[in-house]
């Protein structure tokens, strides 16, 4: 089997719609797919729909976080979106998103960068904006080559010159309102270090300690000596390591499918969700 369990729609900051996208992990020859789009399930019910034959679909999301100043990210996996705190808090979040993007586009015209506002929310369309939209705009008016290199210092990275603090929740409190939910909880790509700054290895301790179920460990932005260290480190905490694209459609170059999850770690996730199940398509099938 070939299970990707991390990827985005244009519900969120992809570039493909739900619709498409499973369609598009088909193709690939993905067994397995879960979307996962930022602070949000509003692709959920599209993707359900186009399901093509023999693919399974994780519902799920990403969740923003922050811990002692640092952000970071909550991969949450068959959760009941319905539950009312997890899904005030996705909102609270989302409701954030509009204000935090127009006052980076204002950061960056104070650097002279003659990116609208406008621009932002033609390329965020219906998603929930954020800073991969700004990225693509940086890239259209020509002030850096790809969505990848805007996240630096110099422009959008944690604690850049046109960074700006969101709402975000605190890891801790995500991991205890996803499995009130009935959800499972993978720190997503916890090594990104071009991304900003990472927290210890003693946070993430505390965090499996509180119940996290994983790590995100094979993904584009971790290098071998990375993948090793956090896979040691997950072997130590007794947490599941998980692969996956964290795939964007044209916005990232990562294509579906580069990095997987081995079925096992697959069937112990769906084995401790109790608020969703795996949904299949026609001849997919619901447990490894």
């Amino acid at each position: 089997m070939r299970i990707d369990l991390h990827t985005h729609s244009t519900a969120s900051d992809g570039t493909d719609t739900p619709a498409e996208l499973m369609r598009n992990a088909a193709a690939a020859g993905l067994d397995v797919v879960a979307l996962t789009d930022h602070d949000s399930t509003r692709g959920h019910a599209e993707a359900i729909a186009a399901l093509p034959d023999g693919l399974t679909l994780v519902t799920g999301a990403e969740l923003s976080c922050r811990l002692d100043g640092i952000g970071l990210h909550m991969l949450a996996y068959l959760f009941d979106p319905d539950e009312p705190e997890l899904a005030r808090e996705r909102e609270l979040v989302r409701d954030d998103r509009v204000p935090r993007a127009r006052a980076m586009v204002d950061k960056l015209r104070e650097l002279g960068v003659p990116v609208e506002w406008d621009q932002v929310a033609r390329i965020a369309g219906d998603g929930s904006v954020g800073r991969p939209h700004i990225a693509s705009a940086l890239v259209e008016i020509g002030v850096v080559e790809t969505v990848s290199d805007a996240f630096t210092p110099e422009w959008l990275a944690n604690g850049g010159r046109a960074y700006v603090d969101k709402h975000e929740l605190d890891p801790f409190d995500a991991i205890r309102l996803v499995k009130a939910a009935g959800g499972v909880t993978v720190f997503a790509h916890p090594g990104a270090v071009q991304r900003g700054d990472t927290v210890p290895e003693s946070a993430i301790a505390a965090l499996a300690a509180a119940g996290l179920d994983g790590i995100e460990v094979d993904h584009m932005d971790h290098d071998e000596p990375a993948r090793a260290r956090l896979r040691g480190l997950a072997a130590d905490l007794r947490l599941l390591v998980t692969g996956s694209s964290d795939y964007h459609g044209s916005r990232k170059t990562v294509r579906l499918g580069e990095y997987t999850t081995d079925p096992e770690i697959y069937g112990e996730i769906t084995r401790r969700a109790t608020g969703a199940f795996p949904v299949p398509g026609a001849g997919g099938s619901r447990r490894p």
